[in-house]
């Protein structure tokens, strides 16, 4: 989509993908792109825990139990899912925090949250 091909990740640059199995993304594009009908956020890409599911979960917000008829499989750990940031945010307040992927998380994830913290959960720096 037109509207998605100049936003950029946490270091400024193109966004990468962060799951197309399962579709990930407020907009279901793969990547954790934003706009104005995403009031959540949705723009922190992680690699799910079962830690974190249940964490989430016991917070009101179910992601492991399938809902096909949002044609939603549900998450297992070591999915990679476009998180809320807030979510994340609170998850990392509660020492439950996802591992983050930084070339596929949002700039607008950067409003929340601040980029060393993001640094430390990172999956793709060495």
């Amino acid at each position: 989509m037109e509207e998605f091909n100049h936003q950029k990740n946490v270091f400024g640059e193109p966004i990468g993908t962060c799951s197309d199995s399962p579709t990930t993304g407020f907009y279901r594009t793969g990547c954790c792109h934003t706009g104005p009908d995403d009031f959540g956020i949705h723009t922190v890409c992680v690699e799910v825990t079962a830690e974190f599911l249940e964490f989430s979960k016991l917070r009101g917000n179910d992601l492991s139990t399938p809902q096909p008829d949002f044609g939603f499989p549900g998450l297992h750990p070591g999915d990679r899912w476009c998180l809320c940031a807030e979510r994340w945010k609170e998850a990392l307040d509660a020492g439950k925090a996802p591992r983050v992927v930084l070339n596929s998380t949002h700039e607008a994830t950067l409003e929340v949250v601040d980029l060393e913290e993001l640094k430390k959960y990172a999956l793709d720096l060495s």
